[in-house]
């Protein structure tokens, strides 16, 4: 049972780190189309903001790990 929990828990933080993703990165694009002299900040804070974002469900992994194999 642990382990159904673990892996329902890891699926849930993977889709919303997929949204997040999404919506980070459609933004950063659409910024981009509408200013093309910050292309670079954009990208720059875009790449920082997706880091952060994934790091999310690198820890919900770990977590799950941790409870189940404990």
């Amino acid at each position: 049972m642990n382990g159904l929990a673990a892996a329902i828990a890891i699926a849930l933080a993977a889709f919303g780190a997929a949204i997040g993703n999404g919506l980070v990165i459609s933004k950063a694009i659409e910024s981009m189309a509408r200013q093309p002299e910050m292309e670079n900040k954009i990208r720059t804070t875009m790449f920082l903001g997706v880091g952060l974002i994934e790091a999310i469900p690198i820890m919900a992994v770990v977590i799950a790990f941790i409870l189940v194999f404990r």
